[in-house]
């Protein structure tokens, strides 16, 4: 019956994975159809198209829980185009507040831009018709990423150490007009306090010929510790891959002109980019699915860590008690009590020395059937490491010399357990067990 019952959880489990698998692929789709759909022309800075696509983030984005910094007509700035014409664009903002006093002032950006193309006339027999740009890769892929990054996001927010800011840039396709503005013009005031840029552009055709990828010029060594933690996260399908250090021409130069560390997840240009055939039905939407969970995961991961850019971490040298613990540690899956029978009792031996010493340093006890014997206690701390090592085993209150030992030997030979955690950092974990030695009276 046990089994009937571990069975059925597991294939609700599985139900239930493959229930939010579709929902995010749907929502995706939903985002991406709206922002290729005709009524918004291709989104061209300055255009009503590109009007709409902010106001339809920042609905999202507010419905999320998101607390929006722009009004719905978002934050407006005017550019002077290569042609001479004055437009007005407008950028997007939302933030989600991080909760601890020491950190919650520093930001992390995580953008993608809303503009696109616009559209071209052709005239077919005499009649002029409109060629749009749909640009369902460029951008819509991204904004759309980033709708559904924030509510993965949003749903976990007493975890989150750092600030979060949600940003549709808009005018990117005009020198990254809207980046620049708020990186460089003043469009964010403690943008001295943003202490990374992440940018979604063209996620929707990752493929083996496409593959997801990350462009920075940060340290390999710092994107490698941060995405081997995120490959640690039990809900990580999608697995990225570090660019050749190519600068990617998006929004994320702005920053760079800045000063601000900045990266950009991207699965690369395709043959349809930048013309009129970038429609939503060639984007790969449960690989964008997978990826979008990626992107919320290794956010979640940086925004976490003490030290963004260190190549390793920072060793904690703090010990923590059992009850400390989100998670406590475990001895092969199993709690800690369980370690006296599943290993220390397994493979104690009780010293021949100790035999012809008799009953010294023991005290008689009687079991239920009232036989007596007499036993000894050994009690023994040890650390559990963060890399699930044991390490400074001691005798906290022992017998003798010999049993003493004993009790040593074993729980230093213990193999690796998995290291407790505490808001999801490894961290290390002292314990305390009683080893007992018994002799039955003769």
């Amino acid at each position: 019956m046990k089994l009937i019952r571990t069975i059925a959880f597991l294939m609700l489990l599985s139900a239930a994975t493959a229930a939010a698998a579709q929902s995010l692929e749907a929502n995706l789709r939903r985002h991406i159809n709206y922002l290729c759909s005709p009524a918004l022309e291709g989104r061209l800075a300055g255009s009503e198209g590109e009007r709409q696509a902010a106001s339809y983030l920042y609905d999202r984005l507010e419905e999320i829980g998101v607390t929006m910094l722009t009004d719905r007509a978002g934050d407006t700035f005017t550019i002077i185009t290569a042609t001479g014409d004055t437009i007005a664009s407008r950028n997007i903002v939302g933030i989600i507040e991080g909760s601890d006093p020491n950190l919650r002032e520093e930001y992390i950006v995580i953008g993608a831009h809303l503009d696109h193309l616009g559209y071209y006339t052709v005239n077919i027999d005499g009649v002029p018709q409109k060629r749009i740009y749909p640009g369902a890769d460029s951008d819509a892929s991204g904004v759309a990423a980033l709708t559904e990054v924030a509510r993965i996001v949003a749903g976990n927010q007493e975890a989150l150490r750092r600030s979060l800011l949600f940003v549709g840039f808009g005018a990117m396709e005009q020198e990254f007009s809207g980046s620049r503005y708020f990186a460089c013009d003043g469009g964010f005031s403690h943008i001295g306090n943003v202490k990374m840029m992440i940018n979604l552009d063209m996620l929707g055709r990752g493929n083996a010929s496409n593959p997801f990828e990350i462009y920075s010029a940060i340290s390999p060594k710092v994107l490698q510790r941060m995405m081997n933690m995120v490959l640690e996260k039990e809900s990580v399908t999608a697995r990225a891959a570090l660019h050749n250090g190519v600068v990617f021409p998006s929004d994320n130069l702005a920053f760079k002109q800045a000063d601000i560390p900045n990266l950009t997840f991207s699965t690369g240009i395709s043959a349809e980019y930048r013309t009129v055939r970038d429609t939503p039905d060639l984007l790969l939407y449960d690989n964008l699915a997978a990826e979008t969970v990626y992107i919320a995961a290794f956010l979640t991961t940086v925004n976490g860590m003490d030290n963004l850019y260190a190549e390793k971490d920072a060793k904690d040298e703090r010990v923590y008690s059992l009850g400390d613990c989100d998670v406590q540690p475990k001895f092969f899956r199993e709690p800690a009590r369980n370690f006296l029978e599943k290993w220390v009792y397994k493979y104690l031996k009780y010293p021949q020395e100790a035999l012809s010493d008799g009953v010294e340093g023991f005290e008689r006890v009687t079991n239920k059937r009232g036989e007596p014997s007499f036993r000894a206690v050994v009690n023994v701390s040890f650390i559990v490491e963060a890399d699930g090592n044991v390490s400074n085993v001691t005798v906290e209150k022992g017998v003798n010399e010999l049993l003493d030992a004993e009790a040593l030997r074993v729980v230093e030979a213990s193999p690796k357990w998995t290291p407790g955690t505490i808001d999801g950092k490894k961290v290390r974990v002292r314990i305390v067990i009683p080893v007992e030695f018994r002799l039955k009276q003769r």
